[in-house]
């Protein structure tokens, strides 16, 4: 086993590449998304949660498929890798999902209220979490970004 001191060896791996190259062109579809229906250039989209696709899903499943291709997939890692992307797929489908429907109720109570009478109108982020069909694309897209990655690099 050849072992780096060079911690900056982690960015030139497969699993890293492909990890983030899996979140990346998630949050780009977004923020594409975004450009057609509004017709601005919103760079927020690159750090936002919620959407379609799952930026969290297409990461946590690109990180899955380059372990399991160049580690192979009955490996530890790779095993705990998919324990990993099996609760933030589930993290961001159930719980921050509905953390979202409780800040859109929250919200519509807070303008009922600033209706009739007067209070600070501060918003909640509602859009936290995930459909499942979010998570579905995004792990169908970190499973190809992964297999490119992996095809192109070794």
């Amino acid at each position: 086993m050849n072992i780096s001191t060079n911690p900056l060896v982690l960015f030139c791996t497969p699993w890293f590449i492909a990890a983030f190259a899996g979140w990346m062109i998630a949050q780009a579809i977004k923020m594409m998304t975004g450009l057609v229906r509004t017709r601005r250039v919103d760079f927020r989209y690159l750090l936002s949660t919620g959407g379609m696709p799952s930026a969290h899903s297409a990461l946590v499943c690109a990180l899955v498929t380059s372990l399991g291709l160049t580690e192979g997939f009955q490996s530890p890692i790779t095993m705990l890798a998919a324990a990993f992307a099996a609760i933030t797929m589930f993290d961001a489908a159930s719980v921050r999902r509905a953390a979202g429907h409780q800040a859109n109720v929250m919200n519509q109570m807070i303008q009922e209220l600033f209706k009739e009478h007067r209070l600070s109108q501060t918003h909640l982020k509602e859009l936290l979490g995930h459909t499942r069909k979010e998570v579905f694309a995004g792990m169908l897209l970190g499973i190809g970004v992964a297999v490119a990655t992996v095809k192109l690099m070794i």
